[in-house]
């Protein structure tokens, strides 16, 4: 699976907590094995972010991304739950 980053996650990734840095890096690992993997959470958006999904680094962190093709990912946005506000 490719995944691009789109400007946004890159500038938000950037801030983000190095320990939540290190967390998202593990869970990449296991989207790129399965993105509906039970652990990462993955889930449909609806509203606004409709065509969207989003999976969980840990309690508080969440990556919004898109799906181009079936080998191709975008992650668009990383944050907490006011990512979804984005």
């Amino acid at each position: 699976m490719e995944i691009f980053y789109s400007p946004r996650f890159a500038r938000e990734y950037k801030k983000l907590p190095v320990p939540v840095q290190r967390q998202a890096e593990k869970k990449e690992v296991v989207f790129r094995k399965n993105p509906f993997d039970r652990q990462l959470k993955t889930h449909k958006l609806s509203g606004p972010l409709d065509g969207f999904y989003s999976f969980s680094i840990n309690f508080s962190y969440r990556i919004i991304f898109d799906f181009k093709n079936e080998k191709v990912v975008r992650f668009y946005n990383v944050g907490k739950h006011d990512v979804y506000d984005s």
